[in-house]
């Protein structure tokens, strides 16, 4: 089985990985071509194009200013310490053990607007590029038509016979994949939180049970759609009469949610 998740926009650049192992991301000619593209724009163009307050846009001019092809321990960091937010929140890599880890590297991947695809402990640089950004590039206007057909064809490099590919990434994250070239069956989890005696899909509850259900499948080295189905973190449990086979809902009741 293999899993996808989204990167996030805040970032931890401070706290020591539990983990000294470490990889390379593995398309950086197709970053380095991205980082040239944007290099030239100021912060009030990047404050125009991605919708920055001017402090946020003149720190990202600089991230662009410094990013270097060359990714080592000094200038970077192992993506899945690097990324903050809900769903990595619901991960917390940091308890993971060193045999998570190690089964995490070969399953997880997470998409990246400038790296395209990454394994948890590929090092990373700082930056803020997301895949639904209209950056103009020599293969196109956005960043869907510059990463074309690479990612999903590193995803199918990836795959086993038979493999799963389950999608815990956002829809801005998962449309860089293109889905009718995907060699395996895939799944795509649903979370739903009751509220006022329906279950809808709660933003902030959803982006943190995709990181509890990628927690799941790390430490228990899931394989099969049934033992995907047995998901059963803080208090969401499978619900079979709203599920499809390729679309398995989850639900959770109001008073199994966290207090406020």
């Amino acid at each position: 089985m293999k899993f996808l998740i989204s990167p996030a926009k805040t970032l931890d650049l401070t706290s020591k990985p539990n983990n000294n192992n470490f990889s390379l991301p593995e398309m950086l000619n197709d970053s380095q071509e991205l980082i040239d593209t944007i290099k030239p724009y100021t912060p009030a163009d990047i404050s125009t194009l991605m919708k920055l307050s001017d402090n946020l846009a003149t720190l990202n001019v600089s991230r662009y200013q410094e990013w270097q092809k060359e990714h080592t321990l000094s200038n970077s960091r192992p993506a899945v310490y690097t990324f903050m937010g809900d769903v990595y929140t619901g991960l917390d890599a940091y308890s993971l053990s060193d045999e998570d880890m190690n089964y995490a590297q070969n399953s997880l991947r997470i998409l990246s607007g400038l790296y395209g695809l990454l394994k948890p402990l590929d090092l990373m640089q700082a930056y803020r590029l997301e895949m639904g950004t209209r950056l103009r590039n020599q293969r196109g206007s956005n960043l869907y038509q510059f990463w074309g057909d690479i990612i999903v064809n590193k995803i199918n490099d990836s795959l086993q016979e038979d493999e799963l590919l389950v999608n815990l990434a956002s829809n801005e994250y998962f449309k860089a994949v293109n889905k009718k070239k995907i060699k395996s069956m895939l799944i795509t989890p649903n979370f739903l939180d009751e509220k006022n005696g329906q279950f809808k899909v709660i933003s902030f509850y959803a982006k943190k049970a995709r990181g509890l259900m990628t927690r799941y499948l790390i430490e228990n080295r899931c394989e099969t759609l049934e033992e995907l189905k047995a998901f059963n973190l803080a208090g969401y449990r499978y619900d079979h009469q709203q599920s499809t086979e390729v679309a398995p809902v989850f639900i959770r009741p109001e008073h199994a949610q966290p207090k406020k």
